[in-house]
């Protein structure tokens, strides 16, 4: 099997335990294929969770579930050096925290303090943790995805634009339809009746995470014509000089897409072209992801946020006006 065939098995393997969440488990392999972090919003109960459980019983990769708290401490999460004393003699070590997985859930990141979210943010960017002066490497294969609630903001620290800016990509998870509601409630029963005794799946060979590294470098020969590398590069820069474009965009907008996001929808629309079958990408690649690249860097202007418009509306504004090159 090819590296793109592995992706796609394990893709359906996680989807057949996340029912009706099919932009989200597409997501969560973009974010795997591009080397980036995801920030999942939803309601509860809309399996956000299960959803990396599942991709982690699928790939050969440690998972930590890390349940953000208001009263977490940065060593909850990094690790401290921990006094240890044998033979008359002392010394400190290192232990590792949570952290040090391959595949991290941060279950309500934005119940952090700052000081814990600043200890994630070092992960997420450098690859490494700092205690007591050292630095220590993370796994070859690391991603967080980090989940908030939308509705429920008593006892919350919003998330600073220096961290929103390090996930890749901003998924919004929606209520799945009638269909899927009605399989999601045979597949819950099926898994108590195994629980309780009944017929268990066959149990599957996981992925080796090779195939993500090989799959990772094919994505890095994806290539980028000249007309759609301007036509990324000009999104970015509606969205900083919107009045270029539109008045009424301008208003809309107070600060722009950073240098990051350009990066991110280069890789983003590269591994979605790959993950669709191409070694090219095409307009409609970028315009598939964009939003999911966009939606937490955009800070919108009082006046966006008096009149209720959100973050879609204006890139959705942004992507009409743009044309292709």
């Amino acid at each position: 099997m090819t590296a793109r065939d592995d992706i796609l098995d394990l893709g359906k393997r996680v989807g057949q335990s996340i029912i009706g969440q099919d932009t989200m488990v597409e997501r969560l392999l973009l974010g795997l294929l591009a080397n980036g972090h995801l920030l999942v919003e939803g309601l509860p109960g809309l399996a956000k969770t299960r959803a990396i459980k599942s991709l982690a019983k699928n790939l050969d990769a440690e998972l930590s579930r890390i349940q953000f708290t208001p009263d977490l401490l940065p060593a909850d999460i990094t690790g401290s050096e921990i006094y240890f004393s044998e033979g008359g003699k002392g010394e400190f070590k290192f232990q590792q925290g949570p952290i040090f997985a391959s595949l991290i859930l941060a279950d309500e990141v934005n119940r952090a303090p700052a000081k814990v979210q600043s200890a994630l943010l070092e992960a997420m960017e450098e690859r490494q943790v700092t205690v007591g002066g050292q630095s220590y490497p993370l796994p070859d294969l690391f991603m967080v995805m980090a989940t908030q609630n939308p509705i429920e903001q008593e006892g919350t620290y919003p998330l600073p634009e220096a961290q929103l800016d390090r996930f890749l990509m901003h998924v919004e998870v929606g209520y799945p339809d009638g269909k899927s509601e009605a399989a999601i409630m045979r597949l819950n029963r099926d898994e108590e009746n195994a629980a309780h005794g009944g017929t268990k799946p066959a149990e599957q060979q996981k992925l080796n995470p090779q195939s993500v590294f090989d799959a990772r470098k094919e994505i890095g020969a994806v290539t980028v014509s000249d007309p759609v590398e301007a036509y990324i590069v000009a999104l970015v820069l509606a969205t900083r000089y919107p009045d270029k474009y539109d008045k009424d965009l301008a208003k809309l907008l107070q600060v722009g897409i950073s240098p990051r996001g350009v990066i991110s929808l280069d890789k983003v629309s590269r591994s979605y072209a790959w993950f669709k079958g191409r070694d090219y990408v095409t307009p409609d690649d970028v315009k598939a992801i964009v939003k999911d690249v966009f939606r937490h860097r955009l800070i919108l202007s009082y006046e966006a946020h008096a009149s209720n418009t959100t973050p879609d509306q204006v890139i959705n504004r942004i992507v009409e006006l743009v044309a292709v090159s």
